[in-house]
């Protein structure tokens, strides 16, 4: 059964780091452990920050990435960044940057959830949260 992970930025460190980067962080090390990681991101402006971090967020290298397309080729990335569901290969680590829950989370082993200091990604995020709990999924949190 698929794990969910919630990291909970609080205000001063959500100011020091976005969720941006604290994806960039998660993407880091996830990948280090062998996982490919899929960055769910629905808004358009969040996908383009995160393949822009991913190249910049750790100094002297880079997370392989691309954003989803109709076809990815070989040598898959490590991270794939896209809103629809990913190709089968990717079935390890699903980071969550959207608002919602997409239909396809059951399939991988882990979720992660960061959950921004705004209140009203806040309170997007509890719903996720009541949405996991209430059909018994192991859940997690995590304060940064």
């Amino acid at each position: 059964m698929t794990r969910i992970d919630f990291y909970i930025l609080t205000e001063a460190f959500a100011a020091a780091s976005s969720h941006v980067l604290t994806a960039c962080k998660l993407c880091d090390k996830a990948t280090a452990a062998g996982k490919r990681v899929f960055a769910y991101v629905p808004d358009a402006n969040v996908a383009a920050a995160l393949d822009s971090a991913l190249w910049t967020f750790r100094q002297g290298s880079f997370i392989a990435h691309e954003r989803q397309a109709a076809a990815i080729e070989e040598p898959l990335p490590a991270v794939l960044i896209g809103a629809d569901e990913p190709p089968a290969a990717y079935d390890g680590v699903m980071i969550n940057l959207g608002l919602d829950v997409p239909d396809f989370f059951s399939r991988f082993e882990r979720v992660l959830e960061i959950v921004d200091a705004d209140p009203a990604a806040r309170t997007k995020s509890r719903e996720r949260y009541k949405f996991y709990r209430d059909r018994g999924y192991e859940l997690a949190t995590h304060n940064l």
